[in-house]
C-alpha cells in the first residue's frame, strides 16, 4: 500500500541560496511543496518562480516568530515560541497573518495551502489555542488548506522538532476539536505531521543524516497522508549569515535531489502528492 506523503520545502523566500534549493528541488521532483515567507528579502524572487511554474504548489508560510519586521505595524514579532504565545496578540498577528496571505495573492501567485514557521501559531508550548483557532478560520475564508494533523500519534508527540510541551490528552483532544473545526470549514488537513528532527546521530555526518530519513520515511503510516518538512539550502554567504545550522540545509537539499534517494522511496511506496490534490481530495 502506498504511503502518501507531502514533501514540503519550507522558509521560500528567506535568501537567494535557500530560492535557489528549492527551485531546482521543484523542477528534479525531490519536493512536493513549499511556502514562502513572504515578508523576507527573496521572497519576491521566489513569487516570480511560483508564479511562472503554477504547476507547483507554492503557499504562504505564515511568521510571527523572525528577525525581519512584520508587515504590519501593529503586529509585534517575538524571538522564540514561548515568548510569541504568551504576548502575542490575537487581533493584531491575525492582521498580520491576512496580510503575508494578500502580499503573495499580490504579487500574483494564488496560494496553495498555509502553514506555520516554527509551529508559533499551535499553542503547544504554552497551551493557549486561540490563534490556532483563528489560522484555521483564516484557512476556511480563503479556502485554503492547512498544515495540521488529523490523528494523534505517539511518534508526533515524541517528535523534538515539534516541541510538544503539553501532556498527551489535552494534545489528543486539541487534534479532535480543531480537526473537527477545520472540517467543518472545508480545510483539508493532513492525517499526520512528522518532521525530520537533529536530536542524534543523524546531525553527525551526511551518511547518518541519509540513513536517518530512510527509517523515518519507513514508517510512516501505509494509506494515511503524511506531511513532512525540510528547509533545503544552497551553501552560501547568506544563509550562513541566517543560521548557524546552514549545513543540515545543505544536506537536506544533497539527499532530496539525488535520483537515489527517491529510489528509495518508490521501493518503500513513498508517493509524494501536494496540497492540491489533497484539497481536491484526491490521491
Amino acid at each position: 500500500m502506498k504511503r502518501y506523503v507531502i514533501l514540503n520545502a519550507d522558509d521560500f523566500g528567506i535568501c537567494h541560496s535557500q530560492n535557489l534549493a528549492i527551485m531546482e528541488l521543484f523542477r528534479c521532483g525531490g519536493i512536493s511543496s513549499s511556502t514562502i515567507m513572504t515578508h523576507c528579502p527573496g521572497a519576491e524572487e521566489a513569487a516570480a518562480f511560483a508564479r511562472e511554474n503554477p504547476q507547483f504548489a507554492v503557499g504562504v508560510h505564515l511568521t510571527t516568530t523572525d528577525r525581519w519586521p512584520p508587515l504590519t505595524e501593529k503586529a509585534v514579532f517575538y524571538p522564540d515560541v514561548p515568548d510569541f504565545e504568551r504576548q502575542a496578540v490575537a487581533e493584531d498577528i491575525l492582521e498580520e497573518l491576512r496580510a503575508q496571505i494578500e502580499k503573495l495573492m499580490g504579487l500574483g501567485v494564488k496560494p496553495s495551502h498555509l502553514d506555520n514557521h516554527m509551529g508559533s501559531l499551535y499553542g503547544i508550548t504554552t497551551g493557549r489555542f486561540d490563534l490556532l483557532r483563528g489560522v484555521i478560520g483564516l484557512a476556511g475564508e480563503y479556502g485554503l488548506p492547512f498544515r495540521f494533523p488529523a490523528r494523534f500519534s505517539e511518534a508526533q508527540y515524541r517528535n523534538q522538532t515539534l516541541g510538544v510541551a503539553l501532556d498527551r490528552e489535552t494534545v489528543r483532544q486539541l487534534l479532535e476539536e480543531m480537526s473537527a473545526y477545520a472540517a467543518s470549514l472545508g480545510v483539508a488537513t493532513p492525517d499526520y505531521l512528522l518532521p525530520g528532527d537533529w536530536n542524534g546521530p543523524q546531525r553527525e555526518s551526511f551518511a547518518n543524516y541519509r540513513d536517518y530519513i530512510f527509517a523515518l520515511y519507513r514508517s510512516f503510516e501505509p494509506g494515511a497522508v503524511t506531511e513532512t518538512y525540510i528547509h533545503p539550502s544552497l551553501e552560501g554567504e547568506d544563509i550562513k549569515g541566517i543560521t548557524a545550522n546552514w549545513q543540515r540545509r545543505v544536506w537536506e537539499y544533497e539527499l532530496f535531489k539525488d535520483p537515489s534517494t527517491h529510489r528509495y522511496f518508490n521501493e518503500i511506496g513513498i508517493f509524494l502528492i501536494d496540497y492540491k490534490r489533497l484539497a481536491a481530495g484526491s490521491k
